[in-house]
């Protein structure tokens, strides 16, 4: 009987100790290698006599939802510019999906629209919990690169063409032209937007003319310094079970960009051959 006993206390101190030794393995993370420039100074949008006005007009009105439009319609305005997003939209948007300013998301990461790392990715990360458990999302320095960002994923993509054909100033089409391309699964979010827009009347800020702006974004900025990116370039040597694909996965770039640098007319490559990623 003690022989028995002796042996069951050894292998239950040798699986104790293998659980002890267990390793926890890591997400092998890509280092973040996107640069973020220093935002530029913006011009007035009146937004602070608009908040006093709304203010005035209506006291139920929610104060941070207020607070957030004076601090981020003039980002909106510039996006809108650059990108012929209205206005009106980028800016409910961003009320609507970062919790008017205060979710975590918004306040640690700097993400007010709930941009996810998608494939290609290499900027800072974080993980939260939403359609699944532990999700990546874009971490970003300043905001104004999150409004960027969220100017650049409607521009990009294809799904989000048609929405380029309706005028900048029909805030309800393009609201009802979100939930058609597939933007949110919320059967209520372009209702939720347009109320948005229509009680804060944000659509004062789809009235606001390119060239006076941009003139004055000139002359606020007329003695910075603006630093150049540097396009950063490596020479890869192609192994075995590599496909251009799996290449441009690698660095986060296009498989035309690595195309059009390497004067390639297919995507046939060959072990050993040589190809130039710029990045």
């Amino acid at each position: 009987m003690k022989i028995k006993h002796i042996l069951f206390l050894c292998i239950a101190i040798f699986l104790i100790g293998c659980g002890g030794k267990r390793t926890v393995v890591q997400k092998n993370e890509k280092k973040p290698i996107i640069v973020e420039p220093i935002p530029i100074e913006l011009p007035s949008v009146a937004e602070k006599s608009h908040v006093k006005k709304l203010a005035r007009k209506n006291a139920n009105l929610n104060k941070h939802t207020l607070v957030y439009i004076e601090k981020y319609a003039s980002i909106a305005v510039k996006e809108m510019h650059a990108y012929k997003i209205p206005a009106s939209i980028t800016l409910a948007q961003g009320i609507l999906e970062s919790g008017r300013g205060r979710s975590e998301l918004a306040l640690k990461s700097n993400n007010h629209f709930g941009i996810k790392c998608h494939t290609g990715w290499l900027g800072e990360r974080v993980y939260h919990d939403d359609d699944a458990k532990g999700e990546c999302f874009r971490k970003y320095l300043y905001p104004e690169t999150s409004y960027e960002d969220h100017s650049k994923f409607l521009t990009e993509r294809r799904r989000y063409a048609f929405l380029f054909n309706y005028k900048k100033d029909d805030y309800k089409k393009w609201a009802y032209g979100l939930k058609k391309a597939g933007y949110a699964t919320d059967k209520k979010y372009p209702v939720k937007l347009i109320k948005i827009i229509k009680d804060y009347e944000l659509y004062v800020f789809d009235k606001i003319k390119e060239s006076g702006y941009d003139k004055k974004i000139r002359e606020l900025n007329k003695d910075r310094k603006v630093k150049q990116k540097r396009v950063k370039e490596i020479v890869y040597k192609v192994k075995k079970g590599d496909t251009l694909y799996s290449i441009s996965r690698k660095y986060g770039v296009a498989v035309e960009d690595i195309k059009k640098a390497n004067n390639l007319t297919d995507n046939v490559i060959a072990i050993g051959q040589k190809l130039v990623v710029k990045m």
